[in-house]
């Protein structure tokens, strides 16, 4: 087999493991589509994507399995790094996309697990090695699962 094909596999593999996150991703972007949101694929995120969603006080993003739901026009956006948002001194902008797509690999190895333990890592914050890695692959390509 080929190395795109086992990638296909892999992909597909992971989909299917991560399809309870992505099932409430996907009825979250639903719900809000007659208030604004807007359905797109991302083949590059491996994932479908809902922007405009209509979270007041929100921004950025959130990815839930293989759904991305975010509140810009534009998932190629810059963003700061969960770092710099904690104060600390470091590379500051990122792609809003690289680091949800990071997320988007993160649930296909993790799939149902992935929300609890991302919970115990701390959740949404710079001290969650989940953060940490989706933003330094975000930075470079390389190393969105953490180290």
């Amino acid at each position: 087999m080929h190395a795109p094909a086992i990638r296909c596999v892999v992909a597909l593999l992971g989909a299917c493991w991560t399809l309870p996150n992505t099932l409430l991703g996907l009825l979250v972007g639903v719900v809000c589509l007659p208030f604004g949101a807007r359905l797109q694929w991302r083949g590059r995120e491996l994932a479908l994507a809902f922007r405009r969603m209509p979270w007041r006080g929100a921004g950025g993003a959130l990815t839930l399995g293989n759904v991305i739901l975010y509140t810009s026009d534009e998932l190629d956006s810059p963003c700061y790094t969960y770092a710099h948002r904690a104060g600390e001194r470091r590379e500051a902008v990122i792609s809003l996309a690289d680091h949800e797509r990071a997320h988007v690999y993160q649930f296909m190895l993790l799939g149902p697990l992935f929300l609890p333990v991302y919970l115990l890592c701390g959740g949404v914050s710079a001290r969650n090695p989940f953060e940490r890695s989706a933003d330094r692959y975000a930075q470079s390509g390389r190393g969105w699962w953490p180290s």
